[in-house]
């Protein structure tokens, strides 16, 4: 499997999702996350990072709280938001850095 950075540096956008096993809200993402796979298909990566297994990935990207969301593209954080967010939102998101 690739590593995170390589990953991130690609071509299409990489949502990577920052959580914790212990959040509740981290749990209602997986159901969403699973939607946007499945309506995304190969045009974007979807990631979780889990906080307290990876925490110089949370620090690197100062995550304060979870879940975090952050679209990458060519290794740069271009949109991040923390909380929960619909799969038709994110699907947006993503969409604009194909």
């Amino acid at each position: 499997m690739s590593t995170f950075k390589e990953l991130i540096n690609g071509n299409k956008p990489v949502l990577v999702d920052f959580s914790a096993e212990w959040c509740g809200p981290c749990k209602m993402m997986k159901p969403i996350l699973e939607t946007l796979k499945t309506d995304l298909g190969d045009i974007a990566t979807i990631i979780k990072v889990d906080v307290d297994k990876n925490p110089s990935a949370a620090q690197a990207y100062k995550i304060q709280g979870v879940p975090t969301l952050i679209v990458f593209k060519h290794g740069k954080p271009m949109w991040r938001q923390s909380g929960v967010v619909q799969a038709d939102h994110l699907k947006s998101v993503i969409k604009k850095y194909l």
